[in-house]
């Protein structure tokens, strides 16, 4: 449909919210992404950046979203950390961290690289189906031994 940010600008912001829908604020997300395509456009020459910093000076690029373009479209080292790579790390005691920044940077000093890229999609199928943000299911955890369930107030 679109494989460029010039040919994603002939596209309506209400069409591409259309075709994220299952994506949470995805009516927000397709104006995000039409101003990202006229910066890269502008600034890049239609080329996606290849490196976090760059990424980051796109508006509505966060660090989760900038790791995501180096590992999957560049096949560059990166973590992403959302909601659930962040909790499950601190709940396992892995990390100690406040922040998904904070988690990030931990993970990166502690977390052999070439588990990088899979640690997001490995602790998010994870963080659904077993290590839930309440009441998670420890007595079916896999890794309930080796967890130090910090945090966890109730489960199942």
């Amino acid at each position: 449909m679109a494989s460029t940010p010039r040919t994603l600008l002939q596209l309506r912001a209400t069409r591409i919210a259309e075709l994220i829908y299952p994506v949470g604020f995805y009516r927000t997300k397709a104006g995000v992404i039409l101003g990202i395509c006229r910066d890269l456009l502008e600034r890049y020459g239609g080329r996606v950046p290849d490196t976090i910093d760059e990424l980051l000076t796109l508006d509505g690029v966060g660090r989760k979203t900038a790791n995501l373009v180096v590992t999957m479209g560049f096949n560059k080292p990166g973590i992403c950390v959302d909601t659930h790579v962040h909790r499950i790390s601190n709940r396992l005691g892995y990390v100690r961290t406040r922040t998904p920044e904070e988690t990030e940077m931990a993970l990166r000093a502690r977390l052999p690289r070439r588990y990088w890229i899979g640690y997001n999609d490995l602790l998010v199928a994870f963080g659904q189906n077993v290590c839930a943000p309440i009441s998670p299911r420890c007595s079916t955890c896999p890794v309930s031994e080796l967890c130090r369930r910090v945090g966890v107030t109730s489960a199942r």
